[in-house]
Formats: structure tokens, C-alpha cells, sequence
């Protein structure tokens, strides 16, 4: 049994969390929700492999190949941004399961392109879903979860997604080394997305909606019946009740939409400290490896197939990783977990750097030495901020801008991701790796001084607590400690 009686997290504390039937059903909700996070992580994984493939049948120059990757990057900035509010006129199931349609489309389209702009297209619809499922399912996983949970249970989302680039990764060695020869080896890495996006659209039929979207539309026996699928009743009731109050409160306040929010100092600064959060997690230039590991690996000195197989390694450790940030998720702040995250891959990066300059392009450890370090740089990332930053972003909004704040957050991350996705590939090639991430470097130790001065603290908070400190500013003091 987990206590509920947290002072901060309620004026009344609300009935302990208990295990039963109910927190099994939760467990489904979850597993079941997170298969977008799957198809998000397979998606932005597999054009890994294909990549090179693709480029070579339909010859694709450099810039080209970096408008095949990022395509997908821009269309899940528009998905982040409008998906994200469609949520709170259709609500979280079924804009999930509008996501789930689009993987499949997309994945479809992409399997038949007969030329470059169908691809394009196809890509864009995949984007459109990835940024969809980016900002909808944390925010679905984090209204469902008791908030003495909620960190390792939004955190599967992201657990999820480095497991679907794994099976990317993993597809993609195996199709590579097999069926290499054949052309159009790269549709069928990509047509394999379709299949869980069938999964996930048949099992949202059966998911209940978020309760807390549920109170906002004023359907409370609806809400009232989805919490004590997965809450004891007297916990489902009080829980009812904290939401009630927090919902008349905001009415009485009127703060709705981005002008509201532009015009209002706290809901401001919390917006902008979700965007700082975002943007940051991409220029730790984590995506570059999961887009370009094995071209990256070629750069050190592997061959084809053995960057294809040595690919696989980085896609374990951020699996490993994944696991053990979902158990620090209830043990460690996360203040500390990203100032920690952001020194360690910033030293990562400096390492890389140096390896790259230092180790003669001829010499056998080579590629040997910089597969370690971009294995140790992976595991760090992976281990202290991509799931803190998708817990952080489901956690910091308050109820009546979560939608707004997840969706703008969401959309910069995107476009900062497609921006580095178009430009690495040009420079590496042209500037090489130690320039390139010497830079990530700097930009890492900006983040660190960002976060120690602006961050708030959320873990072990409920959503209703964090809202009413993010209203009054009161989140906001007591920074500049880990």
C-alpha cells in the first residue's frame, strides 16, 4: 500500500492508494495507451536503417535524405501543436484513436510511394501522429494516474517509445543484413509500423476517457465511474471532489487559451520553462544519433553491416536506462535528475569530441572507442532526462492551459528536432564529429545553469497541488537548489 496522506497534496488528504482489481485496470490503461508511444519510437527509429537504402533506390543526395528525416519532424511540430488541442474538444481517447488511424495511413503510404513526394507525404501523416501521440498520451497517462505514481506511470510512455526504436533498430539490422541485396528493403522497415497502430486503435475501443477531461466538460458520473475503475471508491470520490473544486476555481478565474496565458506573468514563466524543457532535451543531440546512429558509425570507422548490427547497442542501453529512470522517477527529484542528466551528457559530448579528434581515423580501436562513449551518452540521456522531460511537460501545466502549454512545448520540440535532423548530416560531412558535438557541449552546460536557477519541483505533488503553486507563483521559490 502507497500512504495518500500527503499534506501538500490536498487540504484534505485524500484516502491511501491501494492495490486491487482497480490498479490492475490501471496497468491495462496504460500498457495500452503507451503502444502510441511505441509507434512514435518506431517511427522516428526505423528511417535509421532505411535511410541509406531509400537514398540509393531513389537517388537521394544529402539534403534530400535530410528532408526525408525531418519531414516527419515538422509534421509532428503541426501534430503537437493542433492535436493537442483537438484533445480538449474531442477528448483523449478519441483523439487517440484518431492517432491511431494516421500511423496507419501513414505507414501505408509509405510502403507503396511510388516516388519521392508520395513518401514525403506519407511521412508528413506520420508526423502529424507522432506529435499527436507526443503531446496527448503523456497528458491521457498523467490524468489517469494518482499522483503518488504518476512519474513512473507517465514515464512508460517514454519507456515505450525507445522500446519501439529499438525493434526499429533491431528490424532494421536483421532486414538489412538478410534482404539487403533486394531493393525496397526500406518499405517493409517502414510498413511494419502499421501493425501495432492496428493494436492500438482496437484496444482505445475498450479505455476508459481521462476523468479529468471528463469534469471539464461537466460529466461527472462519468468521471465519477471511469476513477473507481481504477481507484478504491472512497478514493475515487475524494479525488471527485479535489477536481470539483479546482474547476470552479478556475471558472471563477477565467484564464483560458494563449492570449490568457501570454497576458499573465506565472502562466507565462510555467509556459516558458515547459518550452526551455523541450528544447533542451533535443539539443542534447540525442535524436541525431536515433536518426543517424549508423551513419554516424560509419563516420567512425564501421562498415555497412556492422554499423547496422553495432546500432542495436545504443537502442539496449536506452532501454536500460528507460527501466531505471522509471524507478527514480518516485525516488529522486527532478531537479536533480536534470541537472544531473545535462552535466553527464555534456561530458559525453566533450569525450566524444575529443575521441573523434585525437584517435586516428586508421587506427583499429577507433570506431570501437567512440561506440562506447556514444553507448555511455545514450544510457546518460536516456537514464536521467527523457523521462523526466516527458513527466515534467505532463506535470507543470495547470489543468485550464494544459492543453496550450503541452501543445506549444511539444511543437518546439519538433521544430527544434526537424531543424537538427536537416543539419546534421551537413555537418558532420562537412565540419566532422568533433566540432559537431563540442558544440552539443556548450549548449549542455546552459542547460544545466537554466535549470538550476528556473526548474520547479513536482515529484510527489498532485496535479491540483502543482496548479494552485504554478496560479500563485508559489512553484517558483526555493529554486537554485537540486
Amino acid at each position: 500500500m502507497v500512504s495518500g496522506t500527503a499534506p501538500e497534496a490536498s487540504k484534505v488528504p485524500l484516502p491511501p492508494l491501494t492495490q486491487g482489481p482497480h490498479s490492475r485496470r490501471l496497468g491495462v490503461v496504460a500498457m495500452v495507451a503507451t503502444l502510441g508511444g511505441l509507434l512514435f519510437g518506431y517511427d522516428t527509429g526505423v528511417i535509421n536503417g532505411a535511410l541509406e537504402p531509400m537514398a540509393a533506390e531513389l537517388g537521394l543526395e544529402t539534403t534530400a535524405q535530410g528532408v526525408v528525416t525531418s519531414t516527419l519532424l515538422f509534421g509532428a511540430a503541426v501534430g503537437a501543436l493542433s492535436i493537442g488541442r483537438l484533445s480538449d474538444a474531442w477528448g483523449r481517447r478519441s483523439t487517440i484513436l484518431l492517432l491511431a488511424v494516421m500511423f496507419f495511413v501513414g505507414a501505408i503510404l509509405c510502403f507503396a510511394a511510388p516516388n519521392l513526394i508520395v513518401l514525403l507525404v506519407g511521412r508528413a501523416m506520420l508526423g502529424l501522429a507522432v506529435g499527436g501521440a507526443s503531446a496527448v498520451v503523456p497528458v491521457f497517462l498523467a490524468e489517469l494516474a494518482p499522483y503518488e505514481i504518476r512519474g513512473s506511470l507517465s514515464g512508460r510512455n517514454e519507456l515505450m517509445i525507445v522500446v519501439g526504436q529499438l525493434v526499429a533498430f533491431v528490424i532494421n539490422a536483421v532486414l538489412g543484413n538478410v534482404l539487403g541485396h533486394l531493393d525496397g528493403v526500406w518499405r517493409i522497415m517502414l510498413v511494419m509500423a502499421a501493425i501495432p497502430a492496428v493494436f492500438l486503435f482496437v484496444g482505445m475501443l475498450r479505455m476508459p476517457e481521462s476523468p479529468r477531461w471528463l469534469m471539464v466538460k461537466g460529466r461527472q458520473e462519468q468521471a465519477l465511474a471511469v476513477l473507481q475503475t481504477i481507484r478504491s471508491r472512497e478514493r475515487a470520490e475524494a479525488e471527485v471532489a479535489e477536481i470539483q473544486a479546482l474547476i470552479n476555481q478556475e471558472h471563477a478565474e477565467r484564464v483560458t487559451g494563449l492570449r490568457s496565458v501570454l497576458q499573465n506573468k506565472y502562466l507565462l514563466r510555467i509556459l516558458l520553462v515547459g518550452i526551455a524543457i523541450a528544447v533542451f532535451q533535443q539539443l542534447t543531440g540525442i535524436n541525431s544519433i536515433m536518426y543517424y546512429g549508423t551513419i554516424v558509425l560509419g563516420e567512425a570507422g564501421f562498415d555497412r553491416s556492422a554499423a547496422l548490427v553495432a546500432n542495436i547497442a545504443p537502442g539496449v542501453i536506452a532501454v536500460i536506462g528507460a527501466f531505471i529512470a522509471l524507478w527514480m522517477m518516485e525516488k529522486i527529484n527532478r531537479r536533480t535528475t536534470m541537472i544531473t542528466g545535462y552535466t553527464l551528457t555534456a561530458t559525453f559530448h566533450v569525450l566524444i569530441g575529443g575521441a573523434s579528434l585525437l584517435i586516428p581515423d586508421d587506427a583499429a580501436a577507433r570506431p570501437y572507442v567512440l561506440l562506447v562513449l556514444i553507448v555511455g551518452f545514450v544510457g546518460s540521456m536516456q537514464t536521467f532526462l527523457n523521462v523526466a522531460t516527458w513527466v515534467l511537460l505532463s506535470e507543470i501545466f495547470p489543468l485550464h492551459m494544459r492543453a496550450v502549454g503541452m501543445g506549444v512545448s511539444v511543437f518546439c520540440m519538433w521544430i527544434m528536432n526537424g531543424t537538427l535532423a536537416l543539419l546534421f548530416l551537413p555537418l558532420v560531412r562537412g565540419l566532422g564529429l568533433t566540432p559537431t558535438f563540442f558544440g552539443f557541449a556548450v549548449i549542455n552546460v546552459v542547460a544545466v545553469v537554466v535549470f538550476w536557477k528556473f526548474l520547479p519541483e513536482t515529484r510527489g505533488i498532485s496535479l491540483e497541488k502543482v496548479e494552485e503553486g504554478v496560479t500563485a507563483g508559489q512553484i517558483f521559490k526555493g529554486r537554485g537548489r537540486a
